[in-house]
């Protein structure tokens, strides 16, 4: 299973100075590598290890996951509204595959 695209929710507008929230829902299987399947054989780890948000250039969140993460992570958290800027999402997983999700922010004076 691949990191599928991922629910996020930015506002598109604010006020400079504004703090915002940032939320993003993924689906992926976050398996832990120690369960085994029907037949008895281990299910290889497969895991999002890391996690990071930018904004308009600078890194505003990241976090590193460990085999103790649910399946499909739900992430929230605020960031302060400095500059009309992209902010970029990116996950990438213990196999290598990353996936980049990008939104608009503008911000009025």
């Amino acid at each position: 299973m691949d990191i599928s695209p991922a629910r996020i929710s930015v506002p598109t507008e604010a006020k400079k100075g504004d703090i915002i929230a940032i939320k993003t829902l993924f689906r992926h299987p976050m398996e832990t590598g120690y369960r085994v399947d029907r037949y008895g054989k281990p299910i290889p780890r497969r895991i999002v290890k890391r996690f990071s948000v930018t904004y308009a250039g600078d890194v505003v969140f990241a976090m590193d996951f460990t085999q103790g993460v649910a399946a499909n992570p739900f992430i929230a958290f605020h960031a302060v509204a400095v500059e009309t800027g992209e902010i970029v999402f990116v996950w990438e997983d213990d196999q290598g595959k990353i996936v980049t999700e990008r939104r608009t922010l503008t911000v009025a004076r």
